[in-house]
C-alpha cells in the first residue's frame, strides 16, 4: 500500500483490505458503517518517532494536540509512548485526566478559557497554561493566587509568519483571534504585566505558524523573528526565555503526490535554526517543545463506508457518476469546510473492470456534501460495496456532528487481528436523550 494508508494496511488473496490484521468486511459486519478504524501500532510508532526526534534535538516535551482526535484510549496510547497532551478546553482536559494522564504532562491552550476551565487546570496541576489575552493574564493570576499556586505559563505570540503545505508567507498575518501581536506591541506589554504578578511564573513563548507544513522554511523564518523578539525583551526586562513551544502543523500525506519531510529531519532543521539565531544574538538556546496532532493520528486512521446508490448524471461534459455512501459531511466536514482532498479505494474486493471517474458524496441534504470530488473507482461498483477513505484519523470524528440527525460513527482500534472499541457508535436514543420532549 502507498504512503497515505496505515502502516499495517494490506490486501488478502480476495482483494479485501485489512488493517491491523482485521478484515474491513468483518469490522463492518461487527461495528457497522460508517466506521473509523485506527491502526494502534501505527499511532504508537508515530508518537515514538516524535519523542525520539525531540530527544535527539534536546527538546523539553512533545505534546499530542488533542483537538485532532481525543478519547481516553488515544490519550493512553500516546502517553504510554512518552508524550504529554495539549488540551484546548475543559472537556479535553477532563478526558485526559480520566485516562490517567497526570496534570504535569498536560498543557492548556485556548483563546477564551473560562474561569472554571482555569480553576480545573490549575487544580489538576497542568504543567503550562498558554496565555492568549490580557484578560487571561488577570484570570490565571487571580485563580492561581486564590489556590496558593505559582502557575507556569507560556505567552502565545503572533509574529507575522504563516505557513501551509509547501510555502510560507512572512508578512503581517496577525489579523487573527490567537495570541499577542509583536508588531502591534501587545506581546511586549503582556510580558511587562506578567513580570509584576507573583502568582504566575513566566517560562517562555508559544508560536504556531500554520498547518500541513511540509518543510522547515516557515519554522526557520519564525525562529529568526522570535529570537529577535526574545533578545529585545530580555534586555528590557531582564527575563529569561527558558522555553520555546513552536506548536504543531507538521503535514501528512492525503494524496499519493504529497511528500512531507520526515520528522527527524524537520526537528533537526528547526533546532539548528533556533540555535543559530540564538548564537547570533548571544542568547542561551531555549528548551523546545512541539505539539503534533494530525501527524500522529491522521495517517493511521481510515473511514469505512458502504455504498448506497450509484447514479450516472448528465452534465455539460457528458456523464458524471455519483457514488453515495452512508456517511458524509457529518463525519468528515473538512472537504466542505476547507476543500480538503482525500484518497479513496474499494475496500471489500478488487475488480478487473476498467475504472470510471466518480464523485463520492454523502447522504446529507446538502449539494455541498462531497467527500471526494474526483476519483477513479471500478465501473462495476455497486450498492453494498465498501469504500475506504485514507488519512481520516485527524479532524474527522473530532469535528463530527449530528446533522440530519445521523448518529456519529464508532471508532475502533485494531492491532494484531483484534478490534476494540475506542468510542461506541451513537444511537438515535443517545441523540433523542438530549431532547426533553422526546
Amino acid at each position: 500500500m502507498s504512503n497515505v494508508w496505515p502502516a499495517s494496511a494490506a490486501r488478502d488473496s480476495t482483494g479485501a483490505l485489512s488493517i491491523g490484521g482485521v478484515d474491513v468486511r468483518d469490522a463492518a459486519a461487527q461495528f457497522g458503517t460508517p466506521l473509523f478504524i485506527l491502526d494502534e501500532q501505527d499511532v504508537r510508532a508515530r508518537a515514538r518517532e516524535y519523542r525520539i526526534a525531540a530527544t535527539q534535538v534536546g527538546a523539553r516535551q512533545v505534546y499530542y494536540a488533542a483537538k485532532a482526535f481525543l478519547a481516553t484510549g488515544i490519550a493512553r496510547w500516546v502517553h504510554e509512548e512518552g508524550l504529554g497532551i495539549d488540551v484546548a478546553s475543559g472537556g479535553e482536559l477532563a478526558v485526559a485526566l480520566r485516562a490517567g494522564v497526570p496534570g504535569s504532562d498536560l498543557l492548556l491552550h485556548g483563546n477564551n478559557k473560562s474561569i472554571h476551565e482555569i480553576e480545573e487546570a490549575i487544580g489538576a496541576g497542568v504543567s503550562r497554561i498558554v496565555l492568549d489575552s490580557f484578560e487571561e493574564i488577570v484570570r490565571v493570576a487571580d485563580v492561581a493566587s486564590r489556590l496558593g499556586i505559582v502557575q507556569p505559563v507560556l505567552v502565545r505570540v503572533t509574529i507575522g509568519v504563516e505557513a501551509h503545505t509547501h510555502e510560507f508567507i512572512a508578512t503581517a498575518h496577525e489579523d487573527q483571534k490567537f495570541g499577542f501581536s509583536v508588531s502591534a506591541g501587545a506581546a511586549q506589554e503582556a510580558l511587562r504585566r506578567i513580570a509584576m504578578l507573583p502568582s504566575i511564573e513566566f517560562r517562555g513563548l508559544h508560536s504556531h505558524i500554520g498547518s500541513q507544513i511540509f518543510d522547515a522554511l516557515g519554522f526557520e523564518e519564525a525562529a529568526v523573528r522570535i529570537v529577535g523578539f526574545m533578545s529585545h525583551m530580555s534586555k528590557e526586562l531582564g527575563i529569561e526565555f527558558a522555553e520555546l513551544d513552536l506548536g504543531g502543523g507538521m503535514g501528512i500525506a492525503y494524496l499519493e503526490s504529497d511528500d512531507p519531510l520526515a520528522i527527524g529531519q524537520l526537528a533537526a532543521q528547526i533546532a539548528d535554526a533556533v540555535a543559530r539565531d540564538c548564537a547570533a544574538v548571544g542568547m542561551p538556546v531555549p528548551a523546545l517543545a512541539f505539539e503534533p496532532g494530525r501527524a500522529i493520528i491522521g495517517p493511521p486512521g481510515v473511514t469505512l463506508y458502504e455504498v448506497g446508490t450509484v447514479k450516472a448524471v448528465q452534465t455539460v461534459d457528458g456523464l458524471r457518476t455519483y457514488v453515495s455512501v452512508d456517511g458524509g459531511m457529518s463525519d468528515n466536514i473538512r472537504p466542505a469546510l476547507y476543500d480538503a482532498e482525500y484518497t479513496v479505494a474499494l475496500a471489500s474486493r478488487t475488480s478487473e473492470v476498467e475504472p470510471m471517474l466518480v464523485r463520492v458524496v454523502g447522504k446529507h441534504c446538502e449539494s455541498g456534501d462531497i467527500l471526494i470530488r474526483e476519483a477513479y473507482l471500478p465501473a462495476d461498483l455497486a450498492p453494498g460495496d465498501l469504500l475506504v477513505v485514507a488519512a481520516t484519523g485527524a479532524y474527522c470524528r473530532s469535528m463530527a456532528s449530528n446533522y440530519n440527525y445521523l448518529p456519529r460513527p464508532a471508532v475502533i482500534g485494531v492491532n494484531a487481528g483484534h478490534a476494540s472499541v475506542i468510542l461506541r457508535r451513537e444511537t438515535l436514543n443517545d441523540v433523542l436523550a438530549l431532547d426533553p420532549g422526546a
